[in-house]
């Protein structure tokens, strides 16, 4: 049975799933795309250029409008934005390509919630809480071994919203009668908050976290107090404000966390789902609360889920069974188009120990292997790679990056070495928990307040990137590298080989590394100085 789901709003996706395998996600956002982009043709043509036969089922994510008083003005086969019954799905025959076929459409709550079981390690039928927190939506929910769900309580409308607002408080370009955040703002404030120093709230900051978080949410304009508050327009560099913005990620946190503590009693397991669960911070601090028997996030925790989501909830409602197999490395191969301009690179064969000596020597490289990771983390098949251990290294990537000097860089490390340097003793392969940097030599990978968003990487996680690690471990003594995103500012991971060259030339990267295979820009002053002291056999083109 082949299922085939869209994503139409913000963080389109398009998901196949067959025999209840994920075959791909095609992410709009993916392949220098822009950030957040909504699912259009091409990505609909790229999907369908997966496809071998007519899907039997056509679903698409519920989306606005949110109520059926809407539909007037919307799509009445829409799922719609709330609703937690299957039987509520909106459900009719298709005609496509000749073929009968079956059409679904259950909402958007639902689709990031049948996303979490579905991905989730635990095995069918597990009694979990559930804990959707977004732009929109921010609810806890239990659910049974029959996977009925049930609304344990709303606990603050609009987090996801209400979060990102506070990153325009402070920057003078953000009109403070904007109704909303901008897409990139939550992400920002993240990194900002870790750079707080968390002491007590003023007298005026406890005003303003009041008018934020309690009541419907508002924009920044509604308050009275506005032109007293002492972060308005102070710049994102302003130190008090920094901190504001740790006690306000605290703050959500907290509230959250007491409705949990009062209501969520049975230590079940907690899927987390929804933009907030891409907070490193706020996951590690669910872990830590000892409510729960363990605590499960998927990668795609974002819209970028809601398209399996719903493919999810279409196989249940057609077989039962709520669970399928996925792989994180599941978007589209790698559009090569050909060999970069031989006038511009030095080019040379698979070799992992003399990449890895490059990296050592101060080279910062593109990392390309087969398909692109889902979900907006990095994991190293669109990757930048450098080594972790000076603070200038950050810096430069950073500026690589064409983004704000307060953005932290991860760690992608080797398992076996992830509990002596960060302190931690499981795997953690989407980058979606936070751990504390048990050494001064990492540098380029450690924020401000000592975590790391960390990566582990065994070689059945992903074997290229393993075995790049162990050579690196073998000339450093240490299997960790800066891992971050290959992308163009504001759009997503870099999927052509034109546009890797394009981004090569204009931001400064010394080289990449595509399918084990190696290009040196001539233009990089890095590499010029690396392979002047080169042995001759290490030089020889392929």
């Amino acid at each position: 049975m082949q299922i085939l789901s869209y994503n139409p709003g913000h963080d389109g996706a398009v998901a196949l799933l067959q025999d209840g395998h994920l075959k791909f996600s095609v992410e709009a956002e993916k392949n220098s795309n822009y950030r957040h982009s909504n699912v259009t043709v091409a990505d609909l043509l790229h999907a369908a250029s997966e496809l071998e036969t007519v899907p039997d089922v056509i679903c698409m994510g519920g989306w606005w409008p949110r109520d059926h008083h809407e539909y007037l003005h919307g799509s009445s086969r829409n799922g719609g934005y709330h609703g937690l019954a299957l039987e509520d799905a909106k459900t009719y025959p298709l005609r496509l390509m000749g073929a009968e076929r079956d059409y679904f459409s259950s909402s958007h709550e639902r689709s990031h919630i049948l996303c979490a079981v579905g991905m989730s390690p635990f095995p069918a039928g597990t009694p979990c809480y559930a804990l959707v927190w977004e732009g929109d939506i921010g609810t806890f929910y239990e659910i049974d071994r029959n996977l009925d769900i049930r609304r344990l309580g709303d606990v603050v409308e609009q987090p996801g919203n209400r979060y990102g607002l506070v990153y325009g408080l402070a920057d003078p370009t953000f009109p403070k009668d904007g109704p909303y955040p901008r897409a990139s703002d939550a992400g920002k404030l993240m990194a900002l908050a870790s750079f707080s120093s968390r002491a007590a709230p003023s007298v005026a900051e406890r005003e303003l976290l009041a008018f934020l978080l309690q009541g419907p949410y508002r924009k920044l304009s509604d308050y009275e107090g506005l032109s007293r508050v002492p972060h308005l327009n102070v710049g994102l560099e302003d130190s008090g404000f920094r901190n504001f913005a740790g006690l306000y990620s605290d703050a959500i946190f907290d509230a959250f966390h007491r409705f949990a503590e009062a209501n969520l009693t049975k230590g079940l397991p907690l899927l987390i789902a929804g933009g907030c669960g891409l907070n490193c911070d706020w996951n590690t601090k669910w872990r830590e609360t000892g409510l729960f028997a363990d605590v499960f996030v998927p990668p795609v925790a974002n819209d970028s889920g809601s398209a399996i989501g719903t493919a999810v909830d279409a196989q249940f409602r057609r077989t039962g069974d709520a669970k399928i197999a996925w792989d994180v490395y599941s978007g589209l191969c790698f559009g090569a188009g050909g060999a970069p301009d031989p006038g511009r690179y030095d080019a040379y064969g698979k070799d992992d120990g003399r990449v890895a000596e490059m990296l050592a020597n101060g080279l910062i490289l593109g990392w390309v292997h087969g398909r692109w990771e889902i979900g907006p983390r990095a994991l190293g098949a669109r990757s930048i790679l450098a080594a972790p251990f000076e603070d200038a290294t950050r810096i430069r990537l950073n500026e690589i990056k064409r983004r704000e000097q307060f953005r932290p860089i991860a760690p992608v490390c080797l398992l076996e070495d992830a509990k002596r340097w960060f302190g931690c003793d499981r795997e953690s392969p989407y980058m979606l928990y936070t751990y504390r940097a048990t050494a001064d030599a990492l540098a380029a990978v450690t924020h401000v307040n000592g975590t790391a968003r960390l990566q582990t990487v065994t070689a059945a996680s992903n074997g290229y990137l393993h075995d790049l690690l162990v050579a690196f471990k073998a000339r450093t003594g240490y299997g960790v590298l800066c891992n971050t995103s290959l992308n163009f500012n504001g759009k997503g991971c870099i999927n052509e080989m034109a546009d890797l060259d394009t981004y090569t030339v204009e931001n400064g990267l010394d080289g990449f590394v595509v399918e084990g295979r190696a290009y040196l820009s001539k233009g990089s002053d890095r590499y010029r100085a690396y392979k002047s002291g080169m042995a001759p056999e290490a030089g020889v083109r392929c």
